[in-house]
């Protein structure tokens, strides 16, 4: 990705053939006295004879620029994506980071670690929409209205069309089963974090069906495996787990039946702390 020929701005071209940034580029429209001329302009924008920055690595800040949020808000998103985790002091990229390009690097004075990516990741699907999901992403939107396209929706699984979730757990989560309210209402009263139906930080259309933040855990209840069509889309799921080496915890009806026992059984070994 193109990185602004502005000089002193290191944000992203996120418009195909442009040098310019959105901010910039509207700066350059508008016509300050004793500057240049609209016309000026538009031909500054023009695609030039410089070669690309493509190796160019970008630090949390550089891509908090590039959509518009701040650099925390940016280590916030790839530690909810599982890309990174906390140092002693600092971030290192997780393996699934370094997957996406995430390379370590300490800063001089003070031996802290940071993580710096490359600028692909501005355009890397997952990352977009965790970051519009949490608030961000304002340049693409900005993109988005300057072409004059309209936002993309994001996917949805089609089996979650067919059953709609209106079974409301202990801790306002709507879901869409009674297995799935018990295991809801369970994590709530032991006071593990978790979200419900969260989109799996792949390029795949998949959604878990719980998800702990705190210990990067996946929790999948299968429910209706004498269904070919959801015993084939289970098989799927679990490949898409184990491509990504993502920690999954899988219930089934036999666990159900005593989750005070099963789930710290089955938790436990992940870190989460069940007591």
């Amino acid at each position: 990705m193109e990185i602004c020929h502005s000089p002193g701005c290191d944000a992203p071209v996120t418009k195909s053939g442009h040098t310019l940034c959105y901010a910039c580029w509207k700066k350059a429209r508008s016509t300050p006295a004793g500057g240049a001329s609209t016309s000026d302009a538009d031909s500054v924008d023009e695609p030039a004879a410089v070669a690309p920055r493509s190796s160019e690595m970008l630090s949390s800040t550089k891509l908090g620029k590039g959509i518009g949020i701040s650099n925390r808000r940016v280590n916030l998103i790839l530690a909810e994506l599982g890309w990174i985790e906390k140092f002693t002091k600092g971030w290192k990229p997780t393996p699934q980071g370094e997957k996406h390009g995430g390379t370590l690097r300490t800063m001089s004075r003070t031996g802290v670690p940071f993580v710096v990516w490359p600028q692909e990741l501005l355009a890397n699907p997952v990352f977009i929409a965790v970051a519009q999901e949490m608030g961000g992403a304002s340049a693409t939107q900005e993109d988005d209205a300057h072409s004059g396209q309209e936002p993309a929706a994001p996917a949805v699984e089609d089996g979650r069309k067919r059953f709609p979730a209106k079974y409301r757990a202990a801790d306002g989560h709507y879901v869409r089963s009674r297995a799935e309210l018990s295991i809801d209402n369970w994590l709530y009263m032991q006071g593990i974090v978790h979200a419900y139906e969260r989109k799996i930080p792949i390029e795949e259309n998949a959604y878990c069906d719980f998800y702990l933040p705190q210990s990067k855990v996946y929790i999948e209840y299968w429910g209706m495996e004498k269904d070919p069509a959801y015993a084939a889309r289970k098989a799927e799921k679990q490949a898409l787990y184990a491509k990504h080496g993502f920690r999954l915890v899988e219930l089934a009806d036999a666990e159900l039946e005593n989750l005070d026992d099963n789930l710290p059984r089955l938790l436990i070994p992940h870190g989460v702390d069940c007591s």
